[in-house]
């Protein structure tokens, strides 16, 4: 029925995504070790896939855009060889490998054989998905987070499977909704929800969690969901290969029937699928037709934000929600849910009623403050979380242990790059004095490892300083304000953006 088009190489997604907002673009793509004469021949067999997989999703995208309800009955065959490719470098190069031992660097030795084959198995139907290896990494509160780190085929595949859906239900998902989507990145949820707080009567926070969300999917749901749009059985049929793959651990195969396999290429794509449908559009109807107040909604994957006007509105819906998760095997986390009063008006009412300053709320490693500025009127500041903080800073300081007896102008480069990627996140506005310290303890923990490389070192803060002129950057605000930055980026609103009990406003994104 369908043999369109979506995408635009933009969009081209498959590797984990990154903590940059959602869009999980591809990667810089470094040059092979080979002759000249080759590396220009791919670099532009590279561009010719780019245009061929544009011009063949593109349809896809106009039909999703104008047919709200269009289910797609021809979608598999855009599984091709020139997408497969790209999907292959878009992949994180140096990533671990998953149970078939494969890396990047040994796949793309013998490329196009490689993809010719792998094309060639999954339009026959003999590519089997492998299981995923378990593999944990440490939480910022001290506790493990579990991940599925697939074979280096199915990322590939499954990366291409991402580029086909997202031409589909980039057309569907709600502007509220902003992780892991292309084009959309963590500062964009964070400029919407302060652009929300400050444009709108928030007076209270609803601050909600969703408890083990990638481990309680169900996958009966979800396949039920995605039949919504997709009627291609051969393509649910690979997305229910993956699901159905199991996780190893310890030589120990476990298949479940819940959840999407957190770390794995599509899981992203899948989560927001399920929640779209669970929460989005419920959340989205509720808001429109019980709320009797303004209410703001940013939804970042499992973490969401709802700002209410009426302090009744909100308990109403917390208990809503509630409900309507345990309708979907999904329940909020107890220690992370929670209502509070946050606003322009939350330090004197609460000062009336005798209490403390207004209660803050994390979101997206910031944590929210109710204050005002110089000029005496309401500001919103946000700093770093202090267990974000804490744990890099513990992070830092064993790699420069270990990195104690490297040459000087190595760890120099080295913390270079440890700084400038965290203030390209963290460097926001009122953050400043937070990044001052993170700095200053990084340039103490160096002084003290030099200090520890000999007896006779004699490093001093005349040295450092000299140091830390030479490799270390500044801190200095690098994202602008967010009521800037949103209204360039969303001149005008979406339906939905935004909602007062009898008001819509038409427009651009949310």
């Amino acid at each position: 029925m369908m043999n369109g088009a979506g995408k635009s190489d933009s969009a081209i997604v498959a590797g984990k995504p990154t903590n940059k907002a959602g869009q999980p673009g591809a990667e810089p793509v470094e040059r092979r070790a080979e002759a000249k004469g080759n590396a220009s021949q791919q670099s532009t067999r590279r561009a010719q896939d780019r245009v061929s997989v544009s011009q063949a999703l593109e349809r896809i995208r106009q039909a999703a855009r104008e047919r709200k309800k269009e289910r797609f009955t021809s979608l598999f065959h855009h599984l091709s060889i020139e997408l497969l490719r790209l999907a292959f470098f878009a992949l994180k190069r140096e990533a671990a490998p998953g149970v078939d031992g494969l890396i990047w660097h040994d796949y793309e030795a013998d490329l196009d054989r490689r993809i010719e084959d792998l094309h060639a198995r999954v339009h026959r139907g003999a590519y089997r998905a492998l299981p995923s290896r378990r593999r944990y990494i440490p939480k910022a509160d001290g506790q493990q987070r579990p991940l599925a780190v697939a074979a280096l085929e199915d990322k590939i595949v499954q990366g291409a499977a991402c580029v086909v859906l997202n031409a589909i239900y980039e057309e569907d998902f709600l502007g509220f909704s902003y992780g892991f989507r292309p084009k959309r990145s963590p500062h964009d949820a964070l400029d919407a929800l302060m652009y929300g707080i400050y444009s709108t009567k928030v007076n209270y926070i609803f601050d909600a969690d969703l408890r083990r969300f990638f481990d309680s999917v169900s996958q009966q749901w979800l396949i039920r969901f995605l039949k919504h749009r997709i009627a291609d059985r051969r393509m649910i049929h690979l997305i229910q290969k993956w699901l159905q793959a199991g996780v190893l651990e310890d030589g120990v195969l476990t298949v479940s029937d819940t959840g999407t396999g957190q770390g794995s290429v599509i899981s992203p794509l899948l989560a927001n699928v399920y929640l779209h449908y669970v929460f989005d559009l419920w959340a989205n109807r509720w808001r429109h037709r019980e709320a009797t107040g303004d209410v703001i909604i940013v939804r970042y994957a499992d973490d969401f934000i709802v700002g209410f006007e009426h302090e009744s509105d909100a308990r109403r819906f917390w208990t809503a929600v509630r409900n309507r998760l345990e309708e979907f095997s999904l329940s909020l986390h107890p220690d992370k849910t929670r209502l509070i009063q946050f606003g322009r008006f939350a330090a004197d009412r609460r000062a009336q009623r005798g209490l403390g300053k207004p209660e803050t709320f994390n979101f997206l490693g910031f944590t929210f403050i109710c204050s005002t500025g110089r000029n005496g009127k309401f500001l919103v500041k946000r700093k770093t979380r202090r267990d974000r903080l804490r744990a890099k800073l513990k992070q830092v300081k064993e790699e420069i242990r270990q990195r104690r007896h490297r040459p000087i102008p190595e760890q120099g480069k080295w913390l270079k790059q440890v700084l400038t990627g965290y203030f390209a996140y963290y460097a926001v506005q009122t953050n400043g004095r937070t990044l001052l310290a993170f700095r200053y303890r990084i340039i103490d923990f160096w002084r003290r490892s030099l200090l520890r490389r000999s007896q006779k070192d004699r490093t001093n803060w005349e040295r450092i300083t000299k140091l830390v002129k030479d490799f270390l950057p500044p801190v200095k605000t690098l994202h602008p304000s967010p009521l800037d930055r949103f209204v360039v980026k969303h001149p005008r609103w979406e339906p939905s953006a935004r909602i007062g009990p009898a008001r819509i406003c038409a427009g651009g994104a949310q």
